[in-house]
């Protein structure tokens, strides 16, 4: 009979690396699936890929083999090893390293069976395929779960309501896998295994995994291209040069305008947020607006400075005119492009130079080549009338076509025409229908993506002058002034870096994998959970992204290209609404609407989940406050609500950061942005608790599991509210309902108000724990930081902690009815006058006995101006290990834990983060601090 066994992610998790790792995804490009085609709030590979490894891999505590606390560590570390190794990017494909942890999950579910495991690669894949439940996404989104399932040697199953997701996901998980080792149908490739595309230098590659397939979308995105070219290519035109010779333009620049107000100007007001198309360093230049009263228009002229240049024309709250100076309010703006009078002129061309960009006037040649294009079609559909960051209509967008000029119609309506085209050609070449609709899809995602680049809400990045898509945020936002690309370049955003894109992340896929199933389904009513899979999901989240709405704009593009190979999935004629799980404002109740759909979808999962594995959900934190007919509720509170009100128990929460810090140095106090729930059925007969019962058994568990949390997990300060919920909430969501005397239900935010004041009486029962100076420093820090303070209020507090000030001069300064606590900065005095040059002065290191002394020093080195980043600290900390009288140096890292909560409680994140660094730095600094035993070698 199989029983349930703690899985790693019920116990510990190499947070700090799997953190690291996760912020570096968002700027991860070349081969990163995220590049494959646009889509929102994708969750981070790194954590993704440990996460589900961890919901998997049993703990050493529930394996029969390790008898000791010792053992179980020792193998807990072993595991954790392979964790931090996993989550490297670089590593996403090293075999010896997938094969490797498929085999630490092939172990678990043999264990578990009572049986060993295979250790063969290819007898474990087969293994994980018959025994291993298939592991399910129901809101796949970017597919970033599914994936990282597939590349562990997992059944991947993944569905989402939206086809869009659905799209994508085929495109990543059940397509590859079935041309797996498949040599390439072009004509040009080389059998040996290096292709060649027209017009294009030889690609390496050897016909292993999806090589062949990605060789195949080159070629043909190449075939497509010429033929493009010949049909539309002289609606593209080169700039002449001053010398002579042409070059291809990359971009074409335009700003939107509106009728000036005053009637003695009617001048075309160009609306600018500025007029610097480069700040590149050596390559600055500006456009400056030339009005030429005779004829009332506006000419452009580019310039290498700013001089005579007008101020920004346009802003939040209104706009101004460059030839009369008048200004108006916003709604004048919007009022003119309701009535059509909204208009846009070419105001510079940017080409492409040697090693830079070229910066130019418009021409005549050049505008009338833009309003030469005759589009064949144009995409049917309306915007929404209300959703989720949109902010277009307000100015007259109202159909999808008008986000697009006539010539990026021209261009997508001529790449979507010749996709049946190559469809053909593609089978000429000897392929079948099956691989032959693959390369199509993969081709209309490059259409898919040419949508967004050539779209007139892309804009010109002057800082590093290339085209930024529409998409850079989850909105559709107002662009003022757009950048129109050139399909045909070989700079930004053309079709063949489009093309180049989709084709690495398709090489860069795991092979060999399990095959991967896709669906499109409504999670609520899935019946894709029926044989009790493994549920790792990220579920959304309340009013932050309105999934359905964005995905339109590209729906009505894809739709005609794909319904005849996807006729299911692209069906209707929009993308579905009524059941989306978001709080949008075109439901009559955005917030019932949300609350019910949720927690029919999570109910479901409860229903189907595995017994054997835990379900891990994925929380997109965002604190917010609203009022909801009387009540105040968060996203935060309604996630847990729903879990709790579906049946799950919350056995464990890790906070997973998604944001890229700079280092140490960071000033940032940010949050981790996701939080990963770690669930299981709760108990069919779990009893009901009063809230004393509840309150109880908070104060008994919480903080043996902060310990476990500070002392040897090492999570971050600003981390540790969130990751402390875990423990919290196993206890609330382990009883049916918590209930107060007199029978009425004690809700979900009550519960996080009680586990926050028992985070707050751990760190008060910390101080107790400290020596006495650093324990009258830390009171006085309270009272007035590093101000001056009373004496007599200082020696009170002293003679209550048994501590003298005479014996605190290190501490603090004292001078008649002053008393100071001694700032960081303060145990250091300048030399020659050089600010970046500091000494340690009067206050030698062997003279510190004091974890407060030991903690403001290490902060000062890794933080202020002067310090020696971790050298620094580490001397400390050799100091501090070397002296008998001192305290002990885990003391130090307490300390920096408690400051951080007080200032984080005060609400002032820059001196909070000083000491969210040391504590995530201690790590490195006792590495190094061990260094500094080592002999010399001469």
């Amino acid at each position: 009979m199989n029983t349930y066994r703690k899985k790693l992610i019920e116990v510990d998790l190499p947070l700090d690396d799997i953190n690291h790792e996760s912020a570096r995804d968002a700027s991860l490009t070349h081969g990163h699936p995220s590049t494959l085609h646009r889509y929102w709030a994708r969750r981070p590979l790194a954590a993704c890929r440990a996460i589900i490894f961890a919901s998997i891999v049993d703990d050493p505590s529930a394996c029969e083999e390790f008898q000791t606390p010792e053992e179980e560590s020792e193998e807990r570390r072993r595991l954790h090893k392979i964790i931090k190794r996993l989550v490297v990017w670089q590593n996403s494909n090293d075999v010896e390293l997938l094969v490797e942890a498929r085999y630490e999950i092939a172990r678990s579910i043999a264990r578990n069976n009572g049986r060993e495991a295979p250790t063969n690669p290819d007898a474990v894949l087969a293994y994980l395929r018959e025994y291993c439940p298939a592991l399910y996404d129901p809101f796949c989104g970017g597919g970033s779960i599914p994936l990282e399932a597939q590349r562990l040697g997992l059944n991947a199953r993944a569905s989402d309501l939206n086809p869009l997701p659905v799209l994508l996901n085929k495109a990543m998980i059940e397509l590859p896998p079935k041309f797996h080792n498949q040599s390439p149908v072009n004509p040009d490739a080389d059998p040996m295994g290096v292709s060649t595309s027209p017009g294009r230098r030889p690609i390496p590659a050897r016909w292993r995994g999806a090589a062949g397939l990605a060789s195949d979308i080159r070629y043909y995105g190449a075939w497509m291209r010429e033929k493009a070219h010949r049909r539309i290519g002289h609606l593209y035109p080169d700039v002449q040069l001053r010398n002579g010779p042409s070059a291809p333009v990359v971009a074409w620049l335009w700003a939107r305008t509106v009728p000036c107000s005053n009637p003695a100007c009617g001048l075309q007001m160009p609306l600018m947020k500025t007029f610097q198309l480069s700040k590149r360093r050596g390559n600055e230049h500006w456009i400056k607006p030339i009005v030429d009263r005779e004829s009332n228009t506006i000419s452009w002229g580019v310039q290498t400075n700013n001089e005579g240049l007008p101020n920004p024309t346009v802003s939040r709250t209104g706009a101004s005119c460059c030839g009369c100076g008048v200004a108006v309010r916003l709604p004048y703006v919007r009022e003119q492009a309701e009535v059509g009078n909204m208009g846009e002129t070419m105001i510079a061309i940017v080409a492409e130079g040697e090693r830079r960009k070229l910066f130019f006037s418009p021409t005549d040649v050049h505008i009338q080549a833009a309003l030469a294009a005759e589009p064949s079609s144009r995409p049917r559909g309306r915007l929404p009338e209300r959703a989720l960051g949109f902010a277009v209509q307000n100015y007259g967008f109202r159909e999808w076509h008008q986000l697009f000029t006539e010539r990026q119609l021209t261009a997508l309506n001529t790449f979507s025409d010749i996709l049946s085209e190559v469809r053909d050609q593609i089978t000429q070449d000897g392929a079948d229908d099956v691989y032959a609709n693959a390369i199509c899809t993969y081709l209309s995602l490059a259409i898919g993506r040419t949508a967004e680049s050539g779209c007139s809400f892309a804009w010109w990045e002057n800082s590093a002058t290339f085209i930024a898509p529409t998409f850079t945020r989850q909105a559709l936002q107002m662009a003022w002034s757009f950048a129109e690309a050139n399909p045909f370049s070989s700079s930004t955003q053309n079709w063949m870096g489009q093309i180049e894109w989709i084709a690495k992340v398709i090489g860069n896929l795991p092979f060999p994998a399990n095959e991967g199933e896709v669906y499109q389904a409504d999670a609520t009513t899935t019946s894709h959970v029926a044989d009790r899979p493994i549920i790792v999901t990220d579920p959304p989240y309340y009013d932050n992204i309105g999934y359905a709405d964005l995905s339109e704009f590209f729906y009505v593009w894809l739709r005609p290209l794909l319904r005849d190979i996807y006729p299911e999935l692209f069906a209707s004629m929009t993308i579905p609404r009524a059941e989306e799980i978001t709080a949008s404002p075109r439901f009559k109740d955005p917030t019932q609407h949300f609350e019910e759909l949720l927690g029919k979808a999570l109910l479901q999962m409860r229903r189907y989940c595995s017994t054997e594995f835990p379900t891990s959900i994925f929380y997109a934190y965002r604190q917010q406050e609203e009022e909801h007919g009387g009540r105040i509720s968060t996203g935060w509170e309604t996630m847990l609500t729903a879990i709790v009100g579906s049946g799950f128990q919350v056995v464990a929460t890790w906070p997973v950061r998604t944001e890229r810090t700079t280092g140490i140095h960071t000033r940032r106090n940010a949050l981790a942005s996701s939080i990963v729930l770690v669930c299981r059925p709760r108990n069919t007969d779990a009893s009901v608790a009063s809230r004393r019962e509840f309150l109880d058994a908070l104060k008994k568990e919480m903080p043996p599991a902060l310990d476990q949390f500070t002392q040897e997990g090492h999570i971050a300060p600003v981390d540790l509210a969130q990751a402390a919920i875990g423990p919290g909430m196993e206890v609330y969501s382990r009883y049916s309902r918590v209930e107060r005397i007199s029978g009425e239900l004690v809700p979900v935010r009550e519960a996080l108000a009680d586990i926050n004041r028992e985070i707050d009486a751990y760190f008060e029962q910390e101080e107790g724990d400290f020596d006495a100076e650093t324990r009258f420093c830390f009171a006085w820090l309270k009272l007035y930081g590093y101000t001056e303070g009373r004496f007599g209020e200082a020696e009170v507090l002293a003679t209550a902690r048994a501590v003298s000030i005479d014996s605190m001069q290190r501490l603090l300064t004292s001078g008649g009815s002053i008393v100071q606590l001694r700032s960081p900065d303060g145990y250091y005095e300048e030399v020659d006058g050089e600010e970046a040059h500091r000494v340690w002065a009067e206050l030698p290191l062997e003279g510190i006995t004091t974890a407060w002394e030991g903690c403001l020093r290490m902060m000062f080195h890794l933080n202020l101006e002067g310090g020696k980043t971790i050298e620094g600290a580490a001397e400390v900390a050799d100091a501090m290990r070397n002296n008998s009288d001192c305290s002990s140096l885990s003391s130090v890292e307490r300390l920096a834990r408690l400051i951080y909560n007080h200032y984080d409680q005060q609400k002032q994140p820059k001196n909070a983060v000083y000491f969210n660094n040391l504590v995530t730095s201690w790590d490195k600094i006792i590495s190094a601090m061990e260094d500094l035993k080592q002999p010399e070698m001469f």
